[in-house]
Protein backbone atom coordinates (compact mmCIF):
# COMPACT_ATOMS: atom_id res chain seq x y z
CA UNK A 1 0.00 0.00 0.00
CA UNK A 2 1.26 3.46 -1.02
CA UNK A 3 -0.54 6.82 0.23
CA UNK A 4 -0.08 10.20 -0.94
CA UNK A 5 -1.65 12.71 2.01
CA UNK A 6 -2.08 16.11 1.21
CA UNK A 7 -3.22 18.89 4.24
CA UNK A 8 -3.58 22.47 3.24
CA UNK A 9 -7.17 23.35 5.02
CA UNK A 10 -5.71 25.25 7.49
CA UNK A 11 -3.43 27.91 5.70
CA UNK A 12 -0.24 25.98 5.53
CA UNK A 13 0.43 22.96 3.45
CA UNK A 14 1.67 20.05 3.80
CA UNK A 15 2.56 16.39 2.61
CA UNK A 16 2.97 13.12 3.33
CA UNK A 17 3.56 9.87 1.63
CA UNK A 18 3.35 6.56 3.37
CA UNK A 19 2.81 2.76 3.46
CA UNK A 20 1.66 0.34 5.69
CA UNK A 21 4.17 1.11 8.70
CA UNK A 22 6.20 4.00 7.75
CA UNK A 23 6.12 7.46 7.02
CA UNK A 24 8.44 7.64 3.77
CA UNK A 25 8.72 11.44 3.45
CA UNK A 26 6.96 14.12 5.18
CA UNK A 27 7.14 17.83 4.51
CA UNK A 28 6.08 21.11 6.20
CA UNK A 29 5.60 24.34 4.57
CA UNK A 30 4.15 26.95 7.51
CA UNK A 31 3.90 29.89 5.55
CA UNK A 32 0.14 31.49 5.64
CA UNK A 33 -1.65 31.01 2.25
CA UNK A 34 1.03 29.55 0.17
CA UNK A 35 -0.77 26.56 -0.75
CA UNK A 36 -0.94 27.21 -4.55
CA UNK A 37 3.01 27.83 -4.88
CA UNK A 38 4.00 24.62 -2.59
CA UNK A 39 1.77 22.12 -3.15
CA UNK A 40 2.64 20.46 -6.19
CA UNK A 41 6.51 21.15 -5.61
CA UNK A 42 6.12 19.14 -2.84
CA UNK A 43 4.38 16.61 -4.28
CA UNK A 44 7.39 15.97 -6.96
CA UNK A 45 9.75 16.12 -4.58
CA UNK A 46 8.48 13.44 -2.08
CA UNK A 47 7.92 11.44 -5.16
CA UNK A 48 11.04 11.67 -6.15
CA UNK A 49 12.65 11.12 -2.57
CA UNK A 50 10.64 7.86 -2.61
CA UNK A 51 11.36 7.11 -6.25
CA UNK A 52 7.47 6.69 -6.36
CA UNK A 53 5.07 7.80 -9.39
CA UNK A 54 1.37 8.87 -8.97
CA UNK A 55 0.28 5.30 -10.89
CA UNK A 56 2.10 3.62 -8.08
CA UNK A 57 0.09 5.14 -5.46
CA UNK A 58 -2.87 3.44 -4.19
CA UNK A 59 -5.12 6.34 -2.69
CA UNK A 60 -5.00 9.98 -2.24
CA UNK A 61 -5.98 11.34 1.09
CA UNK A 62 -6.86 14.80 1.65
CA UNK A 63 -8.37 16.93 4.23
CA UNK A 64 -11.89 18.01 2.60
CA UNK A 65 -12.75 20.81 5.49
CA UNK A 66 -13.80 22.28 6.87
CA UNK A 67 -11.72 24.76 7.17
CA UNK A 68 -10.25 28.02 5.29
CA UNK A 69 -12.06 28.02 2.10
CA UNK A 70 -9.36 28.48 -0.35
CA UNK A 71 -7.32 26.12 1.66
CA UNK A 72 -10.04 23.15 1.66
CA UNK A 73 -10.62 23.93 -2.29
CA UNK A 74 -7.13 23.24 -2.96
CA UNK A 75 -7.01 20.40 -1.47
CA UNK A 76 -9.69 19.39 -3.39
CA UNK A 77 -8.87 20.49 -6.67
CA UNK A 78 -5.53 18.71 -6.12
CA UNK A 79 -6.47 15.62 -5.32
CA UNK A 80 -9.12 15.31 -7.81
CA UNK A 81 -6.49 16.01 -10.79
CA UNK A 82 -4.70 13.61 -9.53
CA UNK A 83 -6.78 10.85 -8.72
CA UNK A 84 -8.70 11.33 -12.33
CA UNK A 85 -6.03 11.44 -14.40
CA UNK A 86 -4.38 8.46 -12.63
CA UNK A 87 -7.26 6.27 -12.22
CA UNK A 88 -6.42 6.03 -8.52
CA UNK A 89 -9.40 6.45 -5.86
CA UNK A 90 -9.63 9.29 -2.64
CA UNK A 91 -10.00 9.20 0.71
CA UNK A 92 -11.88 12.48 2.70
CA UNK A 93 -10.81 13.34 6.08
CA UNK A 94 -12.30 15.53 8.12
CA UNK A 95 -9.97 18.54 9.09
CA UNK A 96 -11.92 18.23 12.66
CA UNK A 97 -10.86 14.42 12.96
CA UNK A 98 -7.33 14.91 12.00
CA UNK A 99 -6.93 18.15 14.43
CA UNK A 100 -8.16 15.41 17.17
CA UNK A 101 -5.67 12.81 15.61
CA UNK A 102 -2.47 15.43 16.13
CA UNK A 103 -3.62 16.32 19.69
CA UNK A 104 -3.64 12.42 20.16
CA UNK A 105 -0.08 12.40 18.35
CA UNK A 106 0.88 16.11 20.30
CA UNK A 107 -0.37 15.40 23.66
CA UNK A 108 -1.54 11.55 24.20
CA UNK A 109 -4.90 13.19 24.32
CA UNK A 110 -7.91 10.49 23.72
CA UNK A 111 -10.96 12.42 24.16
CA UNK A 112 -11.26 16.09 22.56
CA UNK A 113 -13.54 18.78 21.58
CA UNK A 114 -12.00 20.09 18.01
CA UNK A 115 -12.91 23.40 17.51
CA UNK A 116 -11.55 25.67 14.86
CA UNK A 117 -12.04 29.34 14.21
CA UNK A 118 -14.65 30.14 11.58
CA UNK A 119 -14.77 33.68 11.83
CA UNK A 120 -17.51 35.88 12.02
CA UNK A 121 -17.66 35.15 15.76
CA UNK A 122 -18.49 30.88 14.54
CA UNK A 123 -16.41 28.29 14.93
CA UNK A 124 -16.37 24.89 13.49
CA UNK A 125 -17.07 21.94 16.05
CA UNK A 126 -17.11 18.70 16.85
CA UNK A 127 -16.00 15.79 19.39
CA UNK A 128 -14.02 12.39 19.14
CA UNK A 129 -12.87 9.43 21.07
CA UNK A 130 -9.77 7.14 20.51
CA UNK A 131 -10.67 3.73 19.20
CA UNK A 132 -9.01 0.50 19.88
CA UNK A 133 -6.92 0.99 16.04
CA UNK A 134 -5.50 4.52 17.60
CA UNK A 135 -8.07 6.88 15.63
CA UNK A 136 -9.62 9.68 16.61
CA UNK A 137 -13.75 8.62 15.66
CA UNK A 138 -16.78 11.25 16.21
CA UNK A 139 -18.62 10.80 18.51
CA UNK A 140 -21.44 13.12 17.18
CA UNK A 141 -21.91 15.89 14.30
CA UNK A 142 -19.96 18.29 12.90
CA UNK A 143 -21.34 21.46 13.19
CA UNK A 144 -21.10 25.57 12.69
CA UNK A 145 -22.27 27.44 15.53
CA UNK A 146 -21.76 30.03 17.41
CA UNK A 147 -20.02 30.94 20.43
CA UNK A 148 -22.95 30.31 23.32
CA UNK A 149 -23.80 27.27 21.19
CA UNK A 150 -20.62 25.82 20.74
CA UNK A 151 -19.96 26.09 24.33
CA UNK A 152 -22.87 24.19 25.13
CA UNK A 153 -22.17 21.51 22.60
CA UNK A 154 -18.53 21.04 23.95
CA UNK A 155 -18.25 17.46 25.42
CA UNK A 156 -14.18 17.09 26.06
CA UNK A 157 -10.98 18.93 26.49
CA UNK A 158 -10.87 21.62 23.88
CA UNK A 159 -8.48 21.85 21.31
CA UNK A 160 -7.45 24.25 18.14
CA UNK A 161 -7.57 27.43 17.01
CA UNK A 162 -11.37 28.11 18.33
CA UNK A 163 -10.69 27.04 21.76
CA UNK A 164 -9.71 30.36 23.66
CA UNK A 165 -13.11 31.83 21.65
CA UNK A 166 -15.46 28.90 23.65
CA UNK A 167 -13.06 29.40 27.15
CA UNK A 168 -10.44 32.21 27.46
CA UNK A 169 -8.77 29.60 30.17
CA UNK A 170 -8.27 26.87 27.30
CA UNK A 171 -5.17 28.28 26.18
CA UNK A 172 -3.10 24.69 26.43
CA UNK A 173 -3.72 22.42 23.36
CA UNK A 174 -4.69 26.31 21.30
CA UNK A 175 -1.24 25.76 19.07
CA UNK A 176 -2.42 22.16 18.39
CA UNK A 177 -2.95 21.98 14.07
CA UNK A 178 -3.60 18.54 11.41
CA UNK A 179 -0.69 17.76 9.58
CA UNK A 180 -0.79 15.59 6.32
CA UNK A 181 0.65 13.12 9.21
CA UNK A 182 -2.07 13.06 10.57
CA UNK A 183 -4.32 12.98 7.09
CA UNK A 184 -2.42 9.62 6.56
CA UNK A 185 -2.44 8.07 9.90
CA UNK A 186 -6.55 8.16 9.80
CA UNK A 187 -6.54 7.11 5.61
CA UNK A 188 -3.66 4.38 6.17
CA UNK A 189 -6.61 1.85 7.82
CA UNK A 190 -8.90 2.98 5.47
CA UNK A 191 -6.58 2.15 2.59
CA UNK A 192 -5.69 -0.92 3.94
CA UNK A 193 -9.48 -2.19 3.85
CA UNK A 194 -9.90 -0.63 0.43
CA UNK A 195 -12.48 2.13 2.12
CA UNK A 196 -11.88 4.89 -0.47
CA UNK A 197 -14.36 6.80 -2.94
CA UNK A 198 -13.90 7.41 -6.48
CA UNK A 199 -12.26 11.18 -7.91
CA UNK A 200 -15.42 12.61 -8.54
CA UNK A 201 -16.60 12.33 -4.50
CA UNK A 202 -13.03 14.53 -3.96
CA UNK A 203 -15.50 17.35 -2.90
CA UNK A 204 -15.22 19.99 -0.36
CA UNK A 205 -16.68 20.28 3.13
CA UNK A 206 -17.29 23.80 4.13
CA UNK A 207 -20.26 23.33 6.83
CA UNK A 208 -21.04 26.87 5.88
CA UNK A 209 -23.64 26.98 2.72
CA UNK A 210 -22.88 30.36 0.89
CA UNK A 211 -19.05 29.94 1.54
CA UNK A 212 -18.98 29.46 -2.15
CA UNK A 213 -20.59 32.71 -2.79
CA UNK A 214 -19.41 36.13 -3.81
CA UNK A 215 -19.81 38.66 -1.29
CA UNK A 216 -23.22 40.82 -3.05
CA UNK A 217 -25.03 37.07 -2.71
CA UNK A 218 -23.97 36.42 0.88
CA UNK A 219 -26.37 39.39 1.92
CA UNK A 220 -23.50 41.38 3.07
CA UNK A 221 -22.30 44.98 2.79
Amino acid sequence: MKLLALETANEQCSVSLVDENHTMYFRLDERAKAQTQTILPMIEEGLIQTQWAVSDLSAIAFSRGPGAFSGVRINAAVTQALAWSNDLPVIPVSTLQALAQAAHREANLTQVTAVLDARMKEVYIASFELNAQGIMQLVDEEKLLDYEQAAKYQKYTLIGSGAALLDEKAVQYVGITASAIDIASIARVQALAEDWVSAELALPVYLRDDAWKKIPEQGKV
